[in-house]
């Protein structure tokens, strides 16, 4: 089974979703920050990526940037999750490459939804 992974700082967010991924019968390793998450990268290759725009350090669209330089990962869907509900966000990120945006807190169904419209969830 394929495993994604989820970058997010806050801990309560990144294990929600975590658990609403289980229940979409999806599994994935959690990173809980940028930093760690840049760890995780460097010698795993998920099959999606859940990632979080706001955070210390390394920003989301910084992580973004580096999964879209790296052979490895580049054609590994991304889909951001954040609070950022601007314009210039969502274009920001989905011209560096993502494949979608949700707004937290994502539902389940709004997850189930960009994971089939990118093709993780058949």
């Amino acid at each position: 089974m394929s495993e994604g992974l989820i970058i997010d700082d806050n801990r309560q967010t990144a294990d929600a979703l975590q658990q609403m991924l289980k229940i979409l019968d999806l599994s994935a390793r959690i990173a809980y920050g940028s930093s760690p998450a840049m760890v995780v990268l460097g010698s795993f290759t998920p099959s999606f990526v859940c990632l979080d725009i706001n955070m210390p350090g390394l920003d989301g669209t910084e992580v973004l940037a580096y999964i879209r330089r790296e052979p490895r990962l580049m054609k590994v869907p991304v889909i951001v999750i954040t609070s950022d509900d601007q314009p210039e966000t969502r274009q920001q990120v989905l011209s560096g490459g993502a494949q979608a945006m949700l707004i937290k807190p994502a539902t389940i169904d709004a997850l189930e939804g960009v994971l089939k419209k990118t093709g993780v969830l058949v």
